[in-house]
């Protein structure tokens, strides 16, 4: 008997990849015998490696629709797999359907596959309860808290309690940013609790670690230092973490790390919140605008 061959589409970002770990569990799963393929950005590539849901990973080159030879490359890429998991969900991700040969096994949000999630409130669920709704039209009925031991371990082992910070988010997003100096203040009163302030976030956010150092020295800077499985490791062992509505959060709330996430009216957290696997251990503070957020709040939020 021919091995079944299934593809997961999942593009990113960060945060929306890490709100797929339940579906790619639930997907394994189902399909026990298959191989299954993930398609995915670069980014993504070694975290996916390291998981026990795939057996492939293959990186998408995000090809410009004018650009023939690499479409057919990416065509080749979509095609002669028994049922295909489109994830993301875009308007990129809906011409791959067409690019595909509008393929009849297609579980996704276009086409006339008999997989297609049609619900027209889609757009209205947050992103777990859209991808459980998509996957439960699929025959898939249980999308569960995944299991993360496998990410447990990885990363640096600090010795101290310590909490993770990070005060970075898209650049071309301002508004999703509490000011620095206010996490700079936070990071000071942690240290008075005998809490080691932890800075973490990509190289791009160095220079928010040194401005928050210059207020509290004994902040440790992670920044530009961490792979994606070994920040999940240092959030599986913090006594917490606190951040704007960024990649890192989502990763720290699936680990099951007590989580404070700072909202403005930039964006819906009952759209997009981090969520962690128990009640209670994700806080949303969301202010319109995070300039007014105290670090008092942020404080009383993280006791």
């Amino acid at each position: 008997m021919t091995q079944p061959r299934i593809l997961v589409i999942r593009l990113g970002a960060l945060g929306d990849f890490v709100q797929s770990f339940g579906p790619f569990q639930a997907i394994r799963t189902a399909h026990p015998t298959a191989h299954i393929t993930l398609l995915t950005t670069a980014p993504f590539v070694a975290l996916a490696g390291l998981s026990p849901w795939f057996d492939t990973v293959e990186v998408d080159p995000r090809p410009a629709w004018g650009n023939l030879p690499a479409l057919l490359r990416l065509r080749q890429m979509l095609c002669g797999y028994d049922r295909v998991y489109d994830l993301q969900t875009s308007s990129r991700t809906a011409r791959y359907y067409a690019l595909a040969g509008s393929p009849e096994m297609w579980c996704g949000h276009v086409g006339r596959s008999p997989l297609v999630h049609a619900n027209p409130w889609r757009n209205e669920m947050h992103t777990r309860t859209r991808q459980q709704d998509q996957l439960r039209g699929a025959g898939l009925t249980e999308t569960p808290i995944p299991d993360v031991s496998w990410l447990a371990g990885q990363g640096p082992q600090l010795e101290t309690p310590y909490v993770l910070i990070v005060p970075g988010a898209s650049p071309h997003r301002p508004a999703k940013r509490w000011p620095v100096r206010r996490y700079a203040e936070l990071a000071a009163c942690l240290e008075s609790r005998g809490l080691r302030p932890v800075v973490v976030g990509s190289g791009a956010d160095k220079p928010l670690a040194v401005a928050i150092k210059q207020v509290c020295p004994q902040v440790l800077d992670l920044t530009g230092q961490t792979s994606l499985p070994e920040l999940a490791g240092l959030a599986a062992r913090a006594k917490a973490a606190v951040g704007n509505d960024t990649g890192p959060m989502h990763l720290a709330a699936i680990m099951g790390c007590q989580s404070v996430v700072l909202f403005s009216a930039d964006s819906n957290p009952a759209l997009t919140a981090p969520l962690g696997r128990a009640p209670g251990q994700v806080c949303v503070l969301s202010v319109r605008d995070l300039a007014t957020l105290s670090v008092n709040r942020v404080a009383a939020a993280l006791s």
